[in-house]
């Protein structure tokens, strides 16, 4: 029993990091999009502007012990903070169970973390903010000189990200006279690419695609959307991306093994 306390306070800290940092990523989801400083002033409440104490910024905690509401003026509080706060912890314990400490840890971690920003700037800006696509790209393509996907790997799903992305752009303008895919999207893709290789990047935009189909199908059923109706693509893109960093290795194993059976 005494061997494994260790690694379970390994795996509780990891998870109280993550929490921790999951109450900084809630600060980018809400101040990028307006543009504002990520670290200054203090965090606030949106309602009554009143500056939050300490102990009202505890991950998780906080949020239950004020039952969802702004002690000074009672207005409400997002559900998304403590989603994104229990998320991230809880990518960051499983993270530090499956890979360990390393390299790659610190890389798959970076860029869980990008994507839960990512998906839910999206989702509610059609927003992909340059501040995290462009610098990660570069991130990405650092790491992959120290973990996987490997730099030649990295460099080409950069290029095929952010190249076949923009081609379906570029043609899908040209044919319809429209926009129909943004240029966040072109380079969120190539972020995609730096950190998880050429293959698993197009593992991504198949899962994304797939995913966006049938959630655009259905709200074309449903009769809560049209053939016009903007999909935010960012937060599939995310969806996509966290699946083939997770099981797409697993995947195109099995995906290669069917294709070289007899």
């Amino acid at each position: 029993m005494t061997a494994l306390v260790p690694p379970l306070l390994a795996l509780v800290a990891a998870g109280a990091l993550g929490a921790v940092v999951g109450s900084f990523l809630n600060v980018c989801i809400y101040r990028l999009p307006l543009e504002k400083s990520v670290v200054w002033p203090s965090s606030a409440c949106p309602h009554c502007s009143r500056e939050l104490s300490w102990y009202e910024n505890i991950p998780v905690l906080s949020y239950l012990a004020l039952r969802g509401r702004c002690r000074t003026c009672a207005g409400s509080i997002s559900i998304r903070y403590p989603l994104v706060e229990a998320l991230t912890a809880a990518m960051f314990a499983l993270a530090w169970w499956h890979y360990g400490p390393g390299p790659l840890l610190a890389s798959r971690l970076i860029f869980g973390c990008a994507l839960i920003v990512l998906f839910a700037i999206d989702l509610e800006h059609h927003l992909l903010p340059n501040a995290i696509t462009l610098p990660l790209i570069v991130a990405g393509f650092v790491f992959s000189f120290f973990a996987e996907p490997g730099w030649a790997s990295s460099l080409i799903g950069i290029l095929v990200g952010g190249g076949v992305l923009w081609l379906i752009a570029e043609a899908y303008y040209r044919i319809r006279h429209e926009e129909g895919l943004g240029m966040g999207d072109v380079k969120m893709l190539a972020m995609v690419g730096a950190f998880l290789g050429w293959q698993l990047t197009l593992l991504t935009l198949l899962l994304a695609s797939l995913s966006g189909t049938v959630i655009g199908l259905g709200l074309i059923v449903s009769r809560r959307g049209g053939l016009k109706y903007a999909l935010p693509f960012g937060t599939f893109l995310a969806l996509g991306a966290a699946a083939a960093a997770t099981v797409g290795p697993s995947l195109l194993a099995w995906y290669l093994g069917v294709l070289g059976s007899p």
